[in-house]
């Protein structure tokens, strides 16, 4: 498997996102965050994605030439328009207005609407922590999982973040889907004939099944059974009715090249711990807990890993397989 550097895979995918008709701003902006997310192992939010986004903006599913704009404001609260491009420049405006408006009121909360596949959400976040401020992320996505009860999918798997920052060290970083597994594993089952565990999906009829395919064509369950559901439903809420965005059962998958715009949502919360018991006091109450969690030697702090092959990667470069490194070069 080649192997190119962290700036040989920016420079390729931005190509092929301008190729495609993405403006230089989501170009680059785009491939920042898919290499980041690349570089820390979290290859489903990575380079695949390139394809499927010019694909998007080809067919007219995300505009290329969309900028971002400060819809509303008032006072730590801002809604950013990301205009139906894809999420990256959106994101990182939001990340902008989120930090200047912590630092001005103690806490902020910017919501983004008619936006996109928003990534790895861990990467917002921690952006926010490594400017010394706690922050939280929410998005919705295209309905995968049906509400407590429910037999067919209303809810998409709504990724949820939080970061937070330290004194002498990177910030901890939680990120993670609110379904029982990535929707990528069933397919995979699928595609090889293999039955999937029991607790990972209903079908269309809203029964258990270990059948992949008929998960397929069914729903994802949640993670924690109906209180993971309802962490999802929370999430379809902020990012949704707060900002005016569309609903996971309003947006069509993607998993289709083919369908609308998504319009989705995306939600920032970010709190400057100055304002509360006092950075100090905040960061030793941090390490303490830290140091409570690592007495145990077999605890891994989360996001720890991925900071790890993170920090890999900028030294060694990323391996990136035969074909899809092929068809990079072809569209760049």
């Amino acid at each position: 498997m080649p192997r190119v550097s962290l700036a040989e895979a920016e420079a390729l995918a931005r190509d092929a996102l301008l190729a495609a008709g993405a403006n230089p701003q989501m170009a680059s902006l785009t491939a920042v965050a898919l290499v980041a997310g690349e570089a820390e192992g979290q290859s489903g939010h990575g380079l695949s994605r390139v394809p499927q986004y010019a694909g998007f903006l080809r067919n007219g599913r995300a505009d290329g030439t969309a900028e971002p704009w400060i819809a509303a404001s008032r006072g730590g609260a801002a809604l950013v328009d990301a205009r139906h491009g894809l999420a990256y420049p959106a994101l990182a405006l939001a990340v902008e207005e989120a930090a200047l408006r912590a630092a001005t009121h103690g806490v902020a909360f910017v919501g983004v609407t008619n936006s996109h596949h928003a990534g790895a959400m861990g990467l917002p976040v921690a952006a926010l922590a490594r400017r010394g401020l706690v922050a939280l992320a929410f998005t919705n996505s295209p309905a995968a999982m049906p509400v407590p009860g429910g037999r067919r999918a209303l809810m998409g798997t709504n990724p949820i973040a939080a970061a937070f920052p330290r004194r002498d060290a990177g910030p901890l970083v939680v990120d993670m889907a609110l379904s029982e597994v990535a929707r990528g594993k069933i397919m995979l089952a699928a595609k090889e004939g293999r039955p999937i565990p029991p607790g990972w999906a209903i079908d269309a009829e809203g029964n258990p099944t270990t059948d992949a395919k008929a998960a397929l064509a069914g729903a994802m369950l949640a993670a924690g059974g109906t209180k993971g559901a309802l962490l999802a439903l929370v999430v379809e809420l902020l990012c949704c009715a707060l900002t005016g965005a569309a609903f996971g059962f309003e947006a069509d998958s993607f998993f289709e090249e083919a369908g609308n715009r998504p319009a989705l949502g995306h939600a920032l919360l970010a709190v400057d711990p100055g304002a509360l018991a006092g950075r100090d006091r905040f960061f030793d109450r941090v390490e303490t807990l830290i140091e409570a969690m690592l007495a145990d030697p077999d605890v891994r702090l989360p996001g720890s890993r991925r900071a790890e092959l993170a920090s890999r990667a900028m030294r060694d470069g990323i391996d990136v397989p035969d074909a899809l490194l092929r068809s990079l070069r072809d569209m760049a």
